[in-house]
């Protein structure tokens, strides 16, 4: 999957790119998970009850030299990007999320670009 300096969620006016502080235990210390390839993910159901398999999930991807990173909102299965500022219907999903990056802004994961 391609990573950019900068990346936002379909719909949403907020860029963000990777902090300048961030590091490797920066990232895992956020609930970040290196690959075999050493990029870091990160995946959160939008959720509360992290047990709903039918809630929009957040994907996160930053590239192994921590540069680049891949925002996303995906359905369920992890296949298909939704656009959570659309539909007045996702607005607890949305909140969960502006929450989430709102949280890797201050821990120094993540700055608005």
């Amino acid at each position: 999957m391609a990573t950019y300096k900068k990346d936002h969620l379909m719909g949403s006016d907020d860029n963000y790119g990777i902090h300048e502080d961030a590091k490797r235990y920066t990232l895992r210390d956020n609930g970040f998970l290196e690959n075999k390839n050493g990029s870091f993910h990160y995946e959160r159901v939008l959720s509360l009850n992290s047990q709903d398999k039918k809630k929009a999930k957040l994907k996160i991807i930053i590239s192994k030299d921590i540069d680049e990173l891949k925002l996303s909102a995906v359905t369920s299965n992890g296949l298909k990007k939704i656009d959570l500022y659309k539909s007045d219907q996702l607005e607890e999903e949305r909140k969960f999320v502006e929450g989430i990056l709102d949280s890797l802004v201050s821990a120094k994961v993540l700055k608005k670009v």
